[in-house]
């Protein structure tokens, strides 16, 4: 007699966490890329001889790469085996960030910034299919979580210490360290990442490429990939703003403490993603999707209160990101049809969000002030509620042991085919 499989606190990959290990590690120099430049704005502007609006749009760049770019490379390595197309995706990954750290011209470094966003692009889809492969039945959540911590970390450490490096060093040395741990990432992947999970000979077998987009318009999904942007553009909204919130409410000293809140929330909030996101994940959508839009107003509305400000800001930051990863196991549990493209949309989605939230959080700053950017993350996540309620409705579309969410139970209707009998 065989025990079902359910979800438990044991490893990821049954004893063999190193891979995921490696690919978080991975996760950890891209997110830290994605963010870094926000801290060397004048300095780039100042190095190449272009305007602060200018440089600061790099960010933006790097933003819409990852929307535009995860689809088409997604596609284009959905049937490469897993650790060849991985280990692709950050070798262009460091060599761009070279060639950025060595380039005089503001065009060439533009270039760079959207081929790194497109490889990271790449990376996350692949990584998220072999996480999930590799994390085994019911933990779908918790693979996702571990590789999403990488962003979360690049958060508390990765960009503060990549911001102090380009102030005592230059910019470019951001860049290079960027391209050293990327470096250190791809020979790990190398060594540590089987070339096939699940055993095989290393190729992929996958639906076809109408048979994946035919399953993430399925409603459900779509459902689950609008509240991934929509939550990511909430807690991003707020995000990019919080120096002028925390700034407005306790002068310049309270702004590193704030955002370090911010920053370990974030860790937390994934971590627990992690651990419940696959039993209660309702549980915590439903929390979380409350929250946010509550939290957000009453940051907004304690701007005169710099310590109960920043003790919201962190609880803010453990839900946005525990949302944010469960929402994305969601959206892999729902579509079981499209193992390459899913995560490849659910990491555009999220982008998408953390693209058009601070344009609209800039435009909430221009009209209300530093509290402004917290009303429009609350108005975000009101939005979201109903789309929330909507997807709550749905059930996971996994076959039996794979799905990460809720499984819809089968006992009424058993029950009531034995009384028809």
């Amino acid at each position: 007699m065989t025990r079902p499989d359910r979800p438990s606190s044991r490893p990821l990959t049954h004893g063999a966490p190193v891979p995921l290990v490696v690919l978080a590690c991975a996760v950890f120099a891209q997110a830290t890329s994605e963010f870094m430049l926000a801290g060397l704005v004048p300095a780039v502007a100042a190095d190449l001889a272009v305007p602060a609006a200018a440089a600061g749009s790099l960010t933006a760049v790097f933003a819409a790469g990852m929307v535009l770019g995860a689809p088409p490379a997604a596609a284009l390595a959905r049937r490469w085996p897993p650790r060849p197309a991985l280990a692709g995706f950050l070798a262009v990954f460091v060599v761009v960030h070279v060639v950025g750290a060595l380039t005089p011209s503001f065009a060439v470094l533009v270039a760079t910034r959207l081929l790194a966003a497109c490889a990271n692009a790449g990376f996350l889809a692949v990584a998220l299919s072999v996480a999930v492969a590799a994390a085994g039945p019911g933990r779908t959540a918790r693979a996702a979580a571990t590789l999403l911590a990488g962003t979360a970390l690049a958060l508390v450490a990765g960009v503060p210490a990549g911001a102090l490096l380009g102030h005592e060093l230059g910019w470019r040395a951001t860049f290079w360290a960027v391209a050293a741990v990327a470096a250190l990432a791809l020979a790990g992947v190398l060594a540590a990442v089987p070339a096939a999970v699940g055993g095989g000979n290393g190729a992929r077998a996958v639906p076809a490429l109408r048979a994946e987009a035919a399953a993430l318009r399925a409603g459900p999904v779509v459902r689950t990939l609008l509240l991934a942007a929509l939550v990511n553009g909430a807690t991003f909204a707020a995000h990019t703003y919080l120096a002028s919130l925390l700034g407005a409410a306790g002068g310049p000293s309270a702004v590193p403490a704030g955002l370090l809140l911010f920053g370990l929330g974030a860790v937390a909030g994934v971590a627990v993603a992690g651990r419940h996101g696959d039993a209660r994940l309702r549980t915590l959508l439903v929390a979380g999707g409350v929250a946010l839009p509550a939290g957000w107003a009453g940051a907004a509305l304690l701007v005169d209160h710099p310590v109960p400000l920043a003790l919201l800001v962190g609880l803010l930051g453990a839900a946005g990101f525990a949302l944010g990863s469960a929402l994305v196991a969601r959206a892999l549990a729902l579509a079981p049809g499209a193992p390459t493209l899913g995560g490849a949309t659910a990491t555009a989605s999220l982008n998408l969000g953390a693209t058009a939230g601070p344009l609209l959080g800039a435009a909430g700053l221009a009209v209300a002030g530093p509290a402004g950017p917290a009303w429009v993350a609350a108005l975000l996540g009101a939005v979201a509620l109903p789309v929330a309620a909507g997807s709550l409705t749905a059930n996971p579309t996994a076959p039996p042991g794979r799905g990460s969410t809720a499984a819809p139970s089968h006992r009424g209707g058993a029950g009531r085919r034995r009384r028809r009998r």
